[in-house]
């Protein structure tokens, strides 16, 4: 371990939470010289001091026994440009606007690539009491459905989930037609369809 990186590293993020060495060294259980110590690179905490000192500082593990914490790109706010993130072990859903380190239940996740277009599930819209109505021919079993439908343009993001055993259906809000339309199916993953598609309303 560098234990100069990761002194400045528990010093900046130290600061970063308004704590005082006092104040952390007493939620760790430590003498305030011991984080004295630590911010002047003359010693690293104590292995069974890491997973405390991490969820102190708000900070990823891994990262701050290396001494690195490398910032995200600036987010350009472009929300079509995002990417879309499920967690493999709870099935959470997660996006981000831009180039990010995302991880959930301990795991680091990577952003969902898209499926070849040619196996996306059969889409029909309809415009129902101002509002679209969009249906897929697509299996909704526990162990194989559509779990959501995200609808994004570049300031925008509309979000459905769906829920096996129920209908392969949702309600959207009437669209602008610059935005992408994505599904998730759980077993063949996220599909993108051609934004022609939607012109069926009118």
């Amino acid at each position: 371990m560098d234990c100069e990186k990761i002194g400045k590293l528990i010093a900046s993020l130290r600061r970063e939470r308004n704590m005082t060495q006092r104040e952390l060294a007493d939620a760790l259980g430590v003498l305030p010289k011991t984080v004295s110590k630590w911010e002047c690179g003359s010693g690293c905490p104590d292995l069974a001091l890491w997973p405390a000192l991490s969820t102190l500082l708000g900070a990823d593990l891994a990262k701050m026994m290396a001494g690195e914490i490398t910032p995200n790109r600036p987010d350009a706010g472009a929300v079509h440009r995002g990417r879309l993130y499920v967690c493999p072990v709870c099935g959470n859903l997660l996006f981000s606007t831009g180039r990010a380190d995302v991880s959930c239940c301990g795991r680091t996740l990577d952003p969902l690539p898209e499926s070849p277009r040619e196996q996306a599930p059969a889409m029909t819209v309809q415009e129902m009491d101002g509002e679209l109505y969009l249906t897929w021919d697509h299996p909704m079993r526990k162990d194989h459905y559509l779990a959501f439908v995200a609808y994004l343009t570049g300031d925008l993001l509309v979000l459905r989930r769906l829920y096996p055993e129920q209908d392969c259906a949702v309600r959207l809000p009437q669209l602008p037609l610059r935005g992408d339309l994505y599904v998730y199916c759980t077993r063949d993953g996220l599909f993108r369809y051609p934004r022609p598609l939607l012109k069926s309303r009118q």
